[in-house]
């Protein structure tokens, strides 16, 4: 019989995540990306603040390139003009350097890619594969089809030419909102709905945080997220699993669109936090309607509300790491976001004290005349933050 061997830690096979899993075959011999560095980035929308589940994506999004010596890049989806503004953009850049993670002079906005997103639209027109349609919002969603009947639109064999001079009379901003979309010619028959002729642009005349009034009709985000990640050489395009009935829309893009490079999206689930808002546009609304003192008020589960309130980026960034990386989707409990930080403050926190209402306290049983100083370590549990000293007499 085979003498058993226990393996020593030293030994012990690193445990993966399907993530880390997937990049180390896309950049193995053979892979490909092989021979490539990692690339990744974390795009968030500037129309509010980030919370902790953003944390964990960001977590992700970074984690994943310092752990293969990548590069990740940080990107606002500024593409909708909607709610979006400038503090948000300052208070993302502040909260992603709070927990330590850094961009280098990789910062980029979605917006910035507007002309190249407008020049890959004419380019699928001209290729027969999209379309301007005519259809209100109403009866787009009256068309949409169910499953097993097909969508429809009466405006989806016209001519290229005509839609040609649609497109750029709607950039010119001849149209009303909601008067024309330009839409992808896949399959109106799909069973994924997403792959339904989907919107590739909208009219929206509104004026844009950084575009002013140049532009009247936005890409939608499923049309300009591909074509930003193969722009910036993205290699893993990492996001939650929301996204993962729209990976085909992705792919179609990349595969149909004249781009340098062909990105791969990986979805993960979200994190969900027991008794915890999750949602931006609810902290937002909180916040609009001052039912909070703004979005770093201590009781909000935004980063700055956690570091107003005293959590540490450490101890964030432990809780993200510790919870792990999956495909279904779980809820934790707030009290291990707690054990996380009562962790690292056990480690790092000096044991020092402090009296707001001083009261005069007199030892009794302690000689008149006595003075004498005490040593005291500032933290038992690390040597190395030193010692002080505490004076000690009868009157306290």
């Amino acid at each position: 019989m085979a003498e058993e061997r226990k393996i020593p830690e030293s030994e012990t096979p690193e445990s993966r995540n399907f993530i880390q899993t997937f990049i180390e075959e896309d950049i193995a011999p053979g892979g490909q990306y092989a021979g490539m560095t990692v690339h990744t980035r974390f795009p968030p929308e500037p129309n509010g603040y980030l919370h902790i589940g953003h944390c964990k994506a960001l977590t992700i999004d970074f984690g994943m390139a310092e752990k293969y010596g990548g590069l990740c890049n940080l990107r606002m989806d500024d593409t909708n003009p909607t709610k979006e503004d400038e503090e948000y953009v300052d208070a993302i850049k502040e909260d992603i350097h709070w927990l330590g993670f850094d961009w280098g002079d990789r910062f980029y906005y979605g917006s910035d890619y507007f002309e190249e997103d407008y020049r890959q639209a004419q380019g699928l027109i001209k290729k027969g594969l999209a379309y301007v349609c005519e259809l209100s919002p109403e009866e787009f969603r009256k068309y949409r089809g169910e499953i097993g009947v097909p969508a429809r639109s009466p405006w989806r064999d016209r001519p290229i030419e005509e839609s040609l001079d649609l497109f750029e009379r709607m950039r010119g901003g001849e149209f009303e909102n909601g008067r024309m979309t330009l839409r992808a010619k896949i399959d109106l028959a799909s069973g994924n709905f997403n792959m339904r002729d989907p919107a590739l642009y909208r009219i929206n005349h509104m004026r844009h945080h950084r575009q002013g009034d140049k532009w009247c009709i936005y890409p939608m985000y499923d049309f300009a997220h591909p074509i930003q990640d193969a722009l910036e050489g993205i290699t893993h395009s990492l996001c939650s699993l929301e996204f993962e009935a729209h990976r085909p829309l992705y792919n179609w893009v990349v595969e149909h669109c004249d781009l340098p490079a062909k990105p791969r999206q990986i979805e993960f689930a979200r994190l969900g936090i027991d008794h915890t808002v999750m949602s931006k546009r609810k902290l937002r609304t909180l916040v609009e309607e001052g039912v909070v003192s703004g979005w770093d008020d201590p009781r909000m589960p935004t980063l700055c509300g956690l570091r107003r309130r005293g959590y540490t980026p450490r101890s964030v960034r432990s809780f993200c790491e510790r919870i792990g990386v999956a495909k279904a989707a779980s809820v934790v409990e707030y009290g291990f976001l707690e054990h996380c930080l009562r962790e690292d403050l056990n480690e790092t926190a000096r044991r020092t004290m402090a009296v707001l209402r001083p009261l005069k306290l007199t030892v009794t049983n302690y000689p008149e005349d006595k003075q004498e100083t005490l040593t005291v370590e500032n933290n038992p549990v690390d040597p190395e933050a030193g010692t002080r000293e505490v004076p000690f007499s009868r009157t306290v």
